[in-house]
């Protein structure tokens, strides 16, 4: 680094830290109480989108607390140096290699913020008063970054999307705030304003409390034990086209790995006898997977394709950090959501039975690796397969990605789902063999979605799912919505 880059990056951090103080100088508190604005809904096909969704988004965090060990396992990313920074700037650099660069700056100015915590006394008890969060805020017209200090209620927190508002305390004076979406490590959103002028979120710091500890509400432990991660959940000032497509790239890139890891180690199927496991699913359906777990009801209802391309987004910029932190309020953890339940969960399971895969036995580290737990989830495929009738089985081998829906719907739900889903479909007159991938519905014609697509002699028809379970029904609807975009 030259000794004017040295220079200005001096002069930025005492800009910085300027900001930083003037913004713990007031500790001011603010209430919004505003409802997000509404977003008009177009469906892209003719197909009618009923209101019957579940009450609660499914991918929408909960209560449940990302485990410590996680925290620890943080990674960190080095801004990119400031004469380097220059020199792209000076080259026209793409929107993408901009906001990488911004998240990276992001990173290292919030790594050495501290998150104040605030007691309080109730008689003989004492408590927390809320989880302190740090934001790292761009100012576009000013060119200066802006640290926003918000702090959201202690866990366990009983904010539920659609309901009342998330009370919060927003603790820099001259700012504005929102509560965007989600509660936890994941996926808590904020939006930014300042004097009328939005501010673009590029990172956030957010501590990490020991679950067993809040439990008992020894709050003083759990400050003391808490683990800050710096992690930038998906916002709209990161989605770009060039991270869509990446993200695309990175997953199809990764499950092939994972197929070709099983592979080399020659471990078999427990569906297929005298098959390897490596052949059980293809790679475009393992990726579909890491995108689905994490595209709550909500959001694809909204937004169709688009919610696919925010998860994607994720993938794109943050690779194999992408829902390291995503926890459910079953505690199914990471990018392909494995429960553990003491050992008696999906993971451990898959690694008792299948020992030649080599799967990391710590269920946190094997569960957050997506290269790991994509493995895992080949393996939980393979098991769901196993168990389905051997009708199913035959034809999911001439047809993966269209029978897919079966194994999709018992990795979701079980093998209780994929017999129900097996009925109900008999029920409507669609064989397995007239099962198709979803096309164009024809002109005028209209079906109540979630649907499975039948081949008939004169063109493919969409035919409702009828009702057996709601959220297993909707997987199954993205499910073969995502497939397409894995075509491209």
């Amino acid at each position: 680094m030259t000794r004017s880059a040295l220079r200005a990056t001096a002069t930025t951090i005492v800009v910085l830290i300027a900001l930083f103080c003037a913004a713990c100088a007031s500790q001011g508190t603010a209430y919004d109480g505003d409802d997000p604005p509404a977003v008009a809904v177009k469906p892209p096909t003719p197909i009618d989108l009923p209101k019957d969704l579940p009450k609660e988004p499914i991918r929408e965090e909960g209560q449940a607390e990302v485990p410590l060990s996680v925290a620890e396992s943080e990674h960190r990313e080095q801004a990119p140096p400031a004469d380097k920074r220059d020199e792209v700037i000076v080259e026209a650099r793409s929107r993408g290699r901009e906001i990488h660069d911004h998240v990276a700056e992001a990173q290292a100015l919030l790594r050495d913020v501290n998150l104040e915590y605030v007691f309080t006394t109730t008689g003989r008890h004492e408590g927390l008063r809320g989880r302190p969060v740090v934001f790292a805020l761009w100012n576009e017209a000013t060119k200066q970054w802006i640290l926003a200090r918000v702090e959201i209620p202690p866990p366990p927190v009983k904010w539920k999307p659609g309901g009342r508002p998330l009370p919060f305390r927003l603790l820099t004076p001259g700012l504005k705030a929102q509560h965007v979406k989600g509660t936890g490590a994941e996926r808590l959103m904020f939006a930014f304003e300042k004097d009328g002028n939005p501010l673009k979120v590029y990172g956030r710091k957010f501590p990490v409390f020991d679950n067993a500890l809040v439990k008992k509400k020894a709050w003083r432990e759990v400050v003391q034990t808490a683990q800050p991660i710096v992690y930038l959940p998906f916002t709209e000032d990161t989605l770009d086209p060039d991270f869509v497509s990446g993200g695309r790239q990175f997953l199809l890139a990764t499950a092939r790995r994972a197929i070709e890891d099983l592979r080399g180690a020659r471990v078999a199927s427990v569906a297929f006898p005298g098959d390897l496991l490596a052949d059980v699913v293809p790679a475009e359906v393992l990726a579909t997977l890491a995108v689905i777990e994490q595209t709550d009801d909500g959001d694809y209802m909204e937004k169709q394709d688009g919610a696919f391309e925010e998860v994607l987004s994720q993938y794109g910029l943050k690779r194999e950090e992408a829902y390291r932190y995503s926890v459910s309020k079953a505690s199914a953890l990471g990018p392909m959501q494995f429960t553990n339940r003491r050992g008696n969960g999906t993971y451990a399971l898959v690694v008792r039975r299948y020992p030649g895969a080599r799967l990391d036995p710590d269920f946190e580290r094997g569960a957050t690796d997506i290269l790991n737990s994509m493995k895992a989830a080949i393996c939980l495929f393979d098991l769901e397969l196993a168990e389905m009738r051997s009708d199913i089985r035959l034809a999911y081998r001439d047809n993966r990605t269209v029978l897919g829906i079966f194994p999709v719907a018992g990795y979701n739900g079980g093998p209780r789902n994929v017999e129900k889903l097996y009925r109900v479909l008999r029920k409507t007159g669609v064989g397995l063999e007239y099962l198709a991938r979803p096309g164009v519905p024809s002109e005028g014609s209209k079906v109540t979605c979630p649907c499975v697509w039948k081949q008939e002699s004169t063109g493919l028809r969409p035919v409702a799912i009828p009702k057996y379970n709601n959220e297993n029904r909707w997987y199954i609807e993205k499910y073969q919505s995502i497939l397409g975009l894995f075509d491209k």
